[in-house]
């Protein structure tokens, strides 16, 4: 029996008194104390001599307990949980004591959870010593289980529980295929560097939820690479999701201390650091309006030298904040420089004309050459949304084929149907599919698949254009042009504001020729108000891959209606008899 499906068993003592959705709340927790129970079983002797010793001097312990237990974390209890056997009707009392002496940043993950609610309600159901026993019965010591193994059992559980109760599991949890296909595609480029052995990078997500994006990262490494160390660091506002992510980190060896709960947008926990790889899935078309006060004084007091220096996205989906915040993490490119990851809905390509907040972001990220990719996905691939999702990547040390380039990639009919839906996800990508975006990412060339294109490549400047602001003279009621009387246009035709019009010019166009061949043939009386003129960038991704069918000939069509009707006269006919 597998030690996730043993867990699992647990399930059985839960059900009647717990709903299916809620047994992650009890196994979960008790996974990670069982593990941390026998991670600190080698050293607990001389954790609690040293804490004793200290204790007489009035020095503050901490430093010389982490040292004596060679974790990151220690107990000071002289309870275990196989000694908490020791006396059944004590058992909560007991558990509570032992929970507590554990050292603060673990004992923030059992808050998390509120796993204190769960030890009451199992404890008024009767069924608290009889969980325990069964967890402080599994052997999870390190010798048996290293860090590797426990983290992919810890997630495959937390992917059972997110399963489970899928109408949240969106929020909290990114699908595997996804997370691998980003994962891929930020370090393809770095494949050479990161196989030297000894090589230390960090990587970080802003959103962490229960951390699988960093878990994919790492474990990617690790199979490319077994010298490799990837330091995480991530930030996470659902408790629940905090406490998963924080507790996986530890079992993998992870310093938790990076792990910082809260809102990323209004109160960044790793303020000023930089990194190396980045990966974020942030909610999808969400209004910032909780946050709103914290941004805008951000953006307006600090400027570029805030994270929101370019632009802020309406209200209503404050996605394109998540992606700020990401280039604000980048590390110098003279120092290295960053590659990161980013899951959008199709809003951020498009919304919003010249001059609104998206439009000068895109042209932030465009004109500072930090797009290399945009990948369309399959739409059903995410657990709480069925819409076309596509994922950015984003680097400020692109390769030198690259430079002033970004490369489309159509990957929505990369794609298998699922077994089972879970959600809205009711579709997935196989490792080959996986592989083969990959590929043609790799590539940076442009590529088609049964004759329609999947891969095209453009300049940056393709996707800018200028809006400009087309006038027509005021017209009095004999006809004749009305003229301006003072000011700096002072006989100058006034415009009639009825008449206004405005036009998008291609950036690589010369406007005044535009203007001639499109506006002045049909209006000759008009003219450009050039100081109204505004520089806009918009990415219609799916235009770049429409391929045009033509309608079926008249004849094919009068045929098909033929044999319709034909069709109908004969049932008519039958009916009559």
């Amino acid at each position: 029996m597998s030690l996730s499906s043993f867990i699992w068993s647990v399930a059985d003592l839960l059900r009647g008194d717990y709903k299916q959705s809620e047994y992650g709340k009890v196994i979960l927790p008790f996974t990670v104390l069982r593990r941390m129970d026998c991670v600190l079983e080698k050293t607990k002797e001389s954790v609690l001599a040293e804490n004793a010793a200290r204790k007489k001097t009035g020095i503050n312990p901490e430093p010389f307990l982490l040292r004596k237990s060679k974790q990151s974390f220690y107990n000071t209890s002289p309870m275990d949980m196989k000694t908490l056997m020791g006396d059944q009707d004590h058992i909560k009392e007991n558990l509570y004591s032992y929970i507590q002496a554990f050292s603060p940043s673990v004992r923030d993950i059992f808050e998390r959870f509120d796993f204190y609610t769960q030890i009451d309600r199992l404890a008024k159901s009767g069924l608290l010593y009889q969980v325990t026993e069964k967890f402080a019965g599994i052997d999870l010591h390190p010798e048996t289980v290293s860090n590797t193994e426990m983290g992919t059992v810890f997630e495959e559980l937390i992917r059972k529980f997110a399963e489970i109760s899928n109408e949240t599991a969106g929020e909290h949890f990114t699908p595997r295929d996804v997370i691998r296909l980003m994962v891929n595609l930020i370090f393809i480029e770095d494949d050479d560097v990161l196989a030297k052995p000894g090589v230390v990078r960090t990587i970080y997500d802003p959103t962490a939820g229960t951390g699988g994006m960093l878990s994919v990262a790492g474990e990617y490494l690790v199979e490319h690479n077994p010298q490799a160390r990837l330091t995480m660091y991530g930030q996470e506002l659902n408790d629940e999701s905090y406490a998963i992510c924080k507790a996986d980190m530890l079992i993998k060896g992870q310093d938790v201390h990076n792990i910082i709960p809260g809102n990323t947008l209004s109160d960044d926990g790793h303020a000023h650091k930089v990194f190396d790889y980045m990966l974020s899935n942030p909610p999808f078309g969400v209004e910032w309006k909780k946050v709103e006060k914290a941004v805008r004084k951000e953006h307006e007091q600090q400027g570029f030298n805030g994270r929101f220096g370019p632009g802020l996205p309406r209200v209503s989906d404050g996605s394109l904040l998540f992606l700020m915040h990401l280039l604000s993490k980048m590390r110098l490119a003279t120092d290295g420089g960053s590659r990161f990851g980013i899951v959008l809905n199709g809003s951020p390509l498009f919304t919003g004309g010249a001059g609104s907040g998206e439009s000068e972001i895109r042209r932030y990220v465009l004109e500072n050459d930090l797009v290399e990719a945009i990948v369309g996905l399959p739409t059903d691939m995410f657990y709480n949304t069925g819409i076309s999702t596509y994922v950015w990547i984003l680097s400020n040390r692109k390769p030198g084929h690259r430079k002033s380039k970004v490369q489309l990639i159509d990957a929505s009919s990369f794609w298998q149907k699922m077994r089972k839906s879970l959600g809205s996800k009711r579709k997935e990508m196989t490792d080959d599919q996986i592989a083969e975006i990959t590929r043609i990412f790799g590539s940076f060339t442009e590529a088609s698949k049964d004759g329609v294109p999947i891969s095209r490549i453009f300049k940056n400047e393709d996707f800018g254009y200028r809006t400009i602001t087309v006038e027509r003279p005021l017209l009095d009621e004999r006809g004749k042009v009305v003229l301006v009387v003072k000011g700096k246009n002072k006989d100058a035709p006034q415009p009639d504001s009825d008449l206004r019009d405005t036009e998008n010019v291609p950036l690589n166009e010369d406007v005044e020729a535009h203007f001639e061949r499109e506006v002045l043939r049909h209006v000759p009386d008009a003219w450009i108000d050039h100081e109204k003129t505004k520089v806009g960038y918009e990415i219609p991704f799916n235009r770049h891959f429409y391929v045009f069918k033509p309608p079926r000939s008249l004849e094919e069509i009068d045929a098909e209606l033929k044999g319709v009707t034909d069709r109908i006269l004969v049932m008519l006919g039958g009916l009559a008899e």
